[in-house]
Formats: C-alpha cells, structure tokens, sequence
C-alpha cells in the first residue's frame, strides 16, 4: 500500500504541574488545519476532563465531561450471609468515579498529513490531515493515570482514553464509560432507539427534546431486540441544527471493548456514553496499557459535505495485511429473496420439529418441496450468473439443521460441513467454476456462537477444499450465551475473531446482524460488507418506508458499506408466493437501479429471482454495467430523510455513474453534471421513473433515453413517488 508521509510539525511540550496540590487547570486549544474548528480542553475545579467544540465561532458541542465509574475492585464480589438465612453476593468495594481529581501531567501537540490508498473504497485515495494535542492526566486522590488524545480535522474530531500500563491499574472493569456530548440547541435528528442487540429499525426524524414521545412506535419488532431507555439512541446520530450545521455522532476503530449508545437529557440536552453491557451488566473489562475506540463529531456546513466526509476510516489503523491481492469487490446473485420472501424454505423436510445433527436421519426424510438450494435450482443461478457476468452465487439453507435453527436457543445448531441429500456441494462448485463462477459459503450460526467457533476451523477447511472465498455469516436471534449481547464487548471480540480467522485462508466476510461497522475495514479489508441496519429483506416482512434509503448514507454508511441486498424488480410479493405474502417492497425500479450508486458497497448483490429481471432486461443492463469500486465519489445533492444523488468514476475503465433517490415524495432535480471531465463530450444513459410511476401503485413504470452531455450542462431529473434515477456516462 502506497503512503505519502508528509510531517508537518510535531511539537512536544510539557506542562509541569508544580506542587501536587496545584492542579493544572490551563485551557488548551487546537484548530483543524483550515481553521474553521477549534477544540477546547480544560480542567473543571473538580478536576474534570472537559472538551468544547465550535464551528466558525459557531457552537457545536458546549464544555462536556469526561471520564468513568470503575468497578472497586478486580475481584469484587464476597458472600454474605442475611438473616433470613439467605446467601447473596456483593461487591466488596464500591463503585468509584474515573471523572474527577485529575490533574495536567503534560500536553503534546503534533499535526499530521498522510495519503493512503484503500484496497477498495469510494476513491482511490483518501487524506489523513489533522491536529492533535494528548493531555497525561493523574487522578490525585489514586495516582493513576489517564491519558486523553484529540484529533481535530477539517470535518470533525475524535478523541479516545488511552491507559498506559502501571502497576495501581494493571486490570479493571467498567461500570459506565461518562463521556459527554453536550448539544447547543434542540436539532432536528435521525435516529433509531438505543438497543444492545439490534439495528434493524426504521428511522425517525425529529427534534432532540422528541425522541422520548417517538420512542413506542419506534420500536418495530426483532428476533432479537433490547432496548435499554426511551431517550436512548444508536450510533451514528445525525443532526441538523437551525443555523444549517450538520453533526454527526458515532465511534472508530471499536476493537475489544463494547459498543456505544448515546442517552439523552432531554432537559439538559446532552447525550452521555451508554456502553453495552455483558452478561454481569458490567460494561468493559481492560487490560493496561489499551485504548478505547475513538469517540467522533463530524461536523460539516452542508449534507453533501457531511455525505463526503472520511474521519471515521481515518481513525483507524492501516491495513493489517501485507497481501491484498485477494480481496476483490464482489457482484453476486443467490438463492435467499425465493426464502425472504416465501417462495421456497431453507429447511429440506418438514418431518421434524426438531433434529439432532449426526442423529437425525436427513436421507430417509421426505422432501418438503420447497427447499430452494436443491442442486437443479443452484445450476439455474449459475447459469444465470455466468451469462451476465457475475462473480458468484450465495446459497443459503444448503446445510442440515434448518429445521429448528431460529428462536430455540440451540447450542449445536449447525455443523456448517454438512450438505442437505439435495445439495452435492462437490458437483456444484465444480459446475460453477466451469462457468467462471465460485458459490458464495453461508454461516447462520443462529448466535450460537461456542458453537461456530467450535466448528470455524473445519468449516474453513471446506471452503478452501471447493474454492469458496467469501462468506455471508448471520447472527439471528439471541446470544445462546446466555445474558450476552451482540454488541457487547465478548461480542465484539467474536467478530474479529472471525474475521482475522477467514484472512488466514484468504477469505472475504459478509457479516449479518453483526455490530455496526466503525471503520474497521481500513486495517481489515477482507470484512468486505456487513448488514447491521434494516436491509431489503424488511421489504418482505412488511415494507420499509422510501425515506430509508435517503437516511443511510448519513448514518449506517458512515462507518463501512452495507450489504442492502438491492435490485428488487417486482414488489408484489403476493404474486410470488401465491398470495401467502402480502408484503409489497416500497420503490420503483428506478429507485431500486440507484441504490447501487448511492448506497455504497463493494459487495453487490442483484437480489431478485433470474425470471424477473427476465421480464425487464433493459432495466437490468444497468445493474450488469455498474462497476463496484470507485476512483472518486461526488456527492452532488443531499438532504437527509428527502434525496440524495450522488456521483462515482469506476477504477475498471473510469467510466461515471450516477443515481439519485427521492423519499414518498415526487420532486425534479437539477442535477449538475460538473463532475465530468471538461473539454469531453458523453453519451448520459438515463434509467428513471415514468411520469405516471408511484412506489405503491405503479413501481415498474420506468423509461430509458439517451443524451449527450459535458460538464457544463445540467439534467433535470423527475422522481416518481419512491422512485430514483441511475445514469451510466460513455465518452463519445
């Protein structure tokens, strides 16, 4: 990987603190380097932490606190025996504060400006260019040491704890991590409800002070949800505020330590760190020396400057591999809407309610019919594949154990080895790579997830003894340990495990209802996609609302591509599944075409049956032609929760493409065409919605014309109710 190291300065001070009485309690400033950002940290008479934020003079984030409440000691709990003869357990120390009684050891200062190339990503190259200032902090009361580092770029900061090792805090738990972020005024945001196990609800739009009266109907049901308040909320948060400033709260490079939720005071107006608790309702157990993940405000005068910005991947470490040759953007079809949306079942038989993997008797059951990944049904999609030029073929419910794998609490759920009798995974993936296709591996593991790690090795070993490179892994239902959370900090190991495992055997991970993406596909570039929001299979269990779609690129997005599973043609799932559901998928095919521009992913799925886009080849042609990774992105036009249209040269012929999507909302755009080369004259091919097109009424109404365009001009653009636009560009 290429790096273009230019320092700057780097600037070391220290502050001395004197006496140990005379606490340090000067105010330290640092701007970003174009000056319009400036951070303020400074010491409160109790010897609190505290940061401010402003904007151009502009308030962004007024002082807030920093610190912890760490558990009393290591070892805590002792018996006590009560007088109604009971034995109970308590804690031998109490809880006590990380926040206060902190002194200034030092200061250092040191800028920064790096370009790096990511393997994949929304441009080919991306700059690294901050200010920093690290405070070494001591608690007084305890001589133990904090240490804080803020970085303080052109679109945001992110500042994160940093413990060094020392002997009086060697190892200690976390009972809540009490950072601040301190709001000047009551913004418009977009939101889902704080849960420890699930992202997967629609998003609301509303002021600060609403979210608790929103909360109820917020809460759409899961197969695994708890949420934890009714002023809570997730990561990534965006905000608006009056004066036109977009704000935007999440987190960076999340290793070994839980995931962040925000709770909010709705008098105050400040939201405070709620980290995910594990199994004891303790929040982080640490190892000194470590670090946090890094806590991050993205601030921006406009949604396109907001859409542009890098701060989350910046924040993280470089790419851990010395060999990427391997990791490769993927276009796939699969064998999965047929069982999201009813048609066709995972499981083989119906003559169990429940199996016994190695016991039960697959060979002698009766075939139920409907069992999608059969091997006439797999070469079908092969064939398709290879004829439109896709990369490989998802299969799920090739594997025993589909019978009762969700909502049982199953410990040995899956063996992720063993072939239904319909599946002969040796004749498939010898068919497929005939054609010039490979099968994309499956692993529910139902969250049971001893039991995936148990089976990983072995299940890695097959892949690599058919030629699979990838995997959809899925984490449905609730941790089979009990008491866990998918975002908690075991959790978090769990999927890093997986993912440092698969790059061993040079395997690429698709993870579903895994924690949301905080950047770390810098450093580990094979985790190539995840879910970790409500994707298209919502469409199936009821619909999601157009608005969606114009919400990610603000929020799910900011930290890693998403595999949303695009590319439905016909939304009326009854005439699927011979009325059994009545679910109907919210957009038009115009709508469904830009998605593959304006919701960015290296992993690309067309995820409707081969007989659809049969019956619309020339809609199609443009989910073929797409490219999947990028020299540059140019986010043209935005309002989240309204449109967005953004832009994207392709690093296969350097060829532009161009999508936009409305919400429930008709509206004509204008949209620029400044992003082409000037002095060169194109062929604009226009996908969009016909005038009488409406995501309810009439999705599949679109029309294809052709234009010829440069960069001086502008398209106007019509938007149908749910609808959208995607336009391929060739120079003439």
């Amino acid at each position: 990987m290429k790096r273009i190291l230019i320092a700057l300065s780097i600037a070391l001070f220290a502050a001395s603190c004197g006496n140990k009485a005379e606490k340090v309690t000067d105010v330290n400033k640092v701007q970003s380097p174009d000056g319009k950002l400036e951070l303020t940290f400074q010491l409160t008479e109790s010897g609190t932490p505290q940061y401010a934020l402003t904007y151009e003079g502009q308030d962004v984030i007024l002082p807030s606190d920093l610190g912890f409440e760490l558990r009393g000691v290591l070892k805590a709990q002792k018996l006590v025996y009560e007088k109604d003869g009971s034995i109970s357990k308590k804690d031998r120390a109490e809880s006590y504060s990380f926040a206060t009684d902190f002194v200034v050891d030092s200061v250092a200062t040191a800028a920064f400006d790096d370009t790096w190339e990511p393997v994949w990503g929304e441009e080919a190259q991306i700059r690294n260019h901050y200010n920093e200032i690290l405070v070494y902090l001591t608690q007084e009361s305890s001589d133990k040491k904090m240490n804080i580092r803020f970085r303080v770029y052109d679109d945001g900061i992110g500042f994160r704890y940093e413990f060094p090792y020392q002997k009086n805090l060697s190892y200690f738990v976390i009972k809540e991590e009490l950072t601040q972020f301190a709001m000047a005024g009551d913004h418009t945001a977009w939101w889902v409800p704080g849960d420890y196990d699930t992202q997967e609800y629609n998003f609301t739009e509303c002021r600060l002070t609403e979210i608790e009266d929103n909360m109820e109907k917020a809460l759409n049901p899961n197969d695994s949800q708890t949420p934890y308040s009714k002023n809570g909320v997730q990561t990534s948060l965006q905000m608006r505020t009056d004066s036109g400033l977009y704000i935007n709260i999440h987190e960076a490079a999340l290793l070994d330590y839980p995931c962040m939720h925000l709770e909010l005071n709705p008098k105050t107006l400040v939201f405070t760190s709620h980290l995910t608790p594990d199994a004891q309702g303790w929040k982080g157990r640490m190892q000194t020396p470590c670090n946090t993940p890094w806590r991050t405000v993205q601030v921006a005068p406009s949604a396109t400057a907001q859409l542009a910005s890098r701060l989350i991947l910046n924040l993280n470490e470089p790419c851990a591999y010395e060999n990427t040759d391997w990791i490769k953007p993927v276009k796939y079809i699969g064998v999965w809407w047929e069982m999201i949306s009813g048609k066709g079942s995972w499981n083989y038989t119906d003559d169990f309610a429940s199996v016994q993997l190695g016991v039960t008797d697959f060979a002698s059951a009766t075939p139920n019919g409907r069992h999608s990944a059969n091997n006439e049904n797999v070469r079908r999609y092969i064939d398709f594949a290879a004829e439109h030029g896709f990369d490989q073929v998802l299969v799920e419910g090739w594997n025993e154990g589909w019978e009762d794998w969700a909502n049982c609490n199953k410990d040995y759920v899956f063996d992720f080895v063993t072939p239904y009798p319909d599946f002969d995974i040796a004749a498939l993936n010898e068919y497929a790579h005939s054609k010039g296709v490979r099968l994309m591996m499956h692993h529910e593991t139902s969250s049971s997830v001893r039991n995936y790690e148990r089976h990983l090795d072995q299940a890695l070993d097959l892949m690599d003894k058919y030629g699979y490179n990838s995997i959809k892994s899925g984490y449905v239902g609730d941790i089979v340990t009990p008491g866990e959370h998918h975002y908690s900090q075991m959790m978090i190991n769990h999927y890093m495990h997986v993912v440092k495992k698969a790059a061993e055997h040079q395997v690429m991970l698709n993870g579903h209802e895994m924690v949301r993406p905080t950047g770390l596909c810098r450093t580990y570039p094979n985790l190539i996609g995840s879910e970790s929001a409500r994707g298209t299979e919502y469409q199936a269990f009821g619909g999601t609302m157009p608005h969606h779609v114009t919400i990610l690129p603000f929020t799910r997005l900011n930290g890693g591509p998403m595999d949303y599973t695009p590319g439905i043609f016909v939304m009326d799932l009854a005439s699927v599944t011979d009325g059994r559901n009545t679910s109907w998928v919210n957009a038009t095919i115009a709508n469904q075409l830009a998605l593959y521009v304006t919701l960015y992913s290296p992993l690309q799925m067309a995820a409707d049956l081969p007989e659809h886009y049969a019956q619309f080849m020339d809609a199609f042609q443009f989910i073929k032609d797409v490219d999947i990774d990028w020299i540059q992105s140019k986010y043209l036009l935005a309002e989240p929760g309204e449109y967005v249209v953004i832009a994207r040269q392709g690093k296969k012929d350097g060829q532009w493409f161009c999508g936009g999507v409305t919400d429930d909302n008709a509206r004509t755009l204008e949209v620029p065409m400044n992003f082409l080369e000037p002095g060169k004259t194109y062929e604009a091919t226009i996908y969009s919605d016909a005038k009488d097109a409406h995501y309810k009424n009439n999705p599949q109404a679109y029309k294809i014309e052709k234009k010829t365009v440069t960069s001086k001009d502008n398209l106007s653009i019509y938007m149908a109710p749910g609808g959208g636009f995607a336009i391929s560009f060739q120079e003439k």
